[in-house]
């Protein structure tokens, strides 16, 4: 692996105000990343301890998933309080410290936003249920009448993203929305108390020197409340697959044409700041529907889900990436890549599942059904990240993805904690595996996460993963992720690329025009690679030609 010498580069994140376009973010999921006092939870007080590895790995910023006061029934991602701090993860000064120190060390700071459901905690929700029906507190919600003779069944047949309705029933009869669990009641945004309440919440993280928002689930927001409320017909028609099966717009309450207005209005706040602040959109919608999210005068960045989806194939990723480069000029955006987040399979393990491979039941089986070669999906791995970085916009790495973790498939059913597994039925086994606590010694009780058992359990070949084993050693993947950043941030410039036709079959071929190549053997075969210096590769050449799974960057 050869590299050229990258010192003396600019600091694109602090000088560039539109940093975002070009960046590097890696999310960090709280709960998991650092235990600073022992409890086995990850928190604030850990995070900021553990900046420097963000620095040092040559990140721009950290998205910050929920840290809000939480239930912790859907992972943070039910909400008790928009501004505030869950107390087992730390304050709003731990926040303001965790803060300060990130922006010391260059970083950008992005925080999660939840605004399509609160939890039940909430203190609207709580009042909503004391007021009763016809309340103006249950308006700020979406509370209707059961159908049946005394009410009994669910207003509609929509259902629950976790599984079963999408609806539960409270003791005064009516019941209520909740697209996700039962624990997290949707929000009315017809109800301009609820809009203004989140413009509040923007401004309060703004003025705390919040850089940006990654906003969850940004395509449910608004509904079709219109009465009498649509019934869908079939189960599958609420899932967001189904969107293909609707007029562009006009699903009941999936990417709705109304939401626009929601983020044409958050914008005017987000650019009333110096400088603006960015967001990011999480929008599970088709490539030209995403792309509105991330038109200038809205959120300006929307997460390209089909890159995530798409398998290893050479084809077919240049067909994706093809697309989205296209969509995101169409919008005045730039282009978004990730490989993994905290929703999905790691894609250290992902990559070498078979095509067509039902990952719910795969989990089911401990990942054992069909086995999986670590060695081959850390290779994979390896390469699918060299092409992603090489690739104009903006890259999402998942925390733990610079180590080369693998998902964890084998977590036993009694420590999962998400909730989709009970609401399932224990038919989905959820998406614990992707979350277990990262390692950063070799040992410890929980390799260096803290003083004690970390929530999830870790496996013991976690240890060999640990940042600890594979700080400055030549080749390994956390070294490969620190060169590949601190080479990318001086190589790349512009926001195009030019595909090389005349390449073998499998095999992906690309120039920038700064001058230089990407290439990358999805083949089963080695290749020879074009003329050129080698500056990086993902894993050794074979004889100066390119192996299968392997990544190159060449310098004109």
């Amino acid at each position: 692996m050869t590299v050229r010498s990258t010192a003396g580069t600019p600091d694109l994140s602090s000088k560039d105000p539109n940093w975002w376009r070009q960046a590097v973010i890696y999310q960090v999921y709280p709960r998991s990343f650092a235990d600073a006092d022992g409890d086995g939870l990850g928190d604030l007080r850990g995070v900021t301890q553990r900046l420097t590895h963000l620095a040092a790995l040559g990140v721009d910023a950290l998205w910050l998933s929920p840290f809000y006061p939480s239930e912790l029934a859907d992972g943070g991602y039910d909400v008790d309080d928009y501004r505030g701090v869950d107390p087992r993860l730390g304050t709003l000064d731990d926040f303001d410290a965790m803060a300060a120190e990130a922006h010391r060390l260059g970083l950008k700071v992005i925080v999660d936003l939840v605004p399509n459901h609160t939890s039940h905690r909430h203190a609207w929700f709580r009042e909503a249920l004391d007021a009763g029906p016809g309340s103006a507190a249950r308006d700020r919600y979406v509370f209707r009448d059961g159908r049946g003779t005394h009410g009994e069944l669910p207003p509609t047949d929509w259902q629950s993203v976790f599984g079963g309705s999408a609806w539960k029933r409270v003791p005064d009869g009516q019941w209520y929305l909740h697209l996700f669990a039962p624990q997290q009641p949707d929000l009315n945004w017809e109800n301009e108390q609820v809009r203004a309440d989140f413009r509040t919440t923007l401004r309060f993280w703004c003025d705390r020197g919040v850089d940006g928002f990654r906003v969850d689930v940004a395509h449910a927001l608004v509904k079709d409340l219109t009465e009498p409320l649509r019934d869908l017909g079939a189960p599958e028609l609420s899932g967001e697959a189904a969107l293909t099966e609707f007029a562009p717009g006009t699903h009941p309450f999936y990417d709705r044409d109304d939401v626009h207005e929601v983020y044409r209005d958050w914008r005017k706040i987000l650019d009333s700041y110096t400088p603006p602040r960015t967001a990011v959109a999480e929008a599970w919608v088709p490539g030209a529907r995403r792309v509105l999210y991330a038109r200038p005068d809205e959120l300006g960045q929307a997460f390209n889900f089909e890159y995530l989806q798409t398998g290893w194939d050479a084809a077919e990723l240049r067909e994706v990436i093809t697309g989205s480069l296209a969509d995101a000029r169409a919008a005045g955006a730039s282009a978004t890549w990730v490989l993994s987040n905290h929703d999905v399979v790691r894609h250290a393990t992902r990559l070498v599942l078979p095509p067509g491979t039902d990952t719910d039941a795969w989990l089911l089986s401990g990942g054992h059904a069909p086995a999986v070669d670590a060695a081959a999906g850390l290779r994979r791995a390896r390469a699918a990240t060299l092409l992603m970085l090489a690739l104009p916009g903006s890259a999402y790495l998942y925390q733990g993805e610079e180590l080369g973790l693998p998902e964890v498939a084998d977590l036993p059913t009694e420590v999962l904690q998400d909730p989709i597994w009970e609401q399932t039925g224990h038919v989905r086994k959820g998406r614990d595996g992707c979350r277990v606590p990262l390692p950063w010694t070799t040992d410890g009780p929980s390799y260096g996460f803290g003083a004690g058992a970390a929530w999830l359990p870790q496996p013991p070949d976690f240890a060999s993963y640990a940042v600890q084993a594979q700080d400055g050693v030549a080749g390994s993947t956390l070294e490969l992720y620190r060169t590949a950043l601190r080479l990318r941030r001086k190589l790349l410039d512009g926001e195009a690329l030019t595909w090389s036709d005349d390449v073998p079959a499998g095999v992906l071929r690309f120039d920038r025009s700064d001058g230089w190549r990407c290439v990358t053997n999805l083949s089963v075969r080695p290749v020879d690679l074009p003329a050129g210096e080698v500056l990086l590769s993902s894993a050794p050449l074979e004889d100066g030609r390119l192996g299968p799974d392997t990544t190159a960057w060449l310098g004109l």
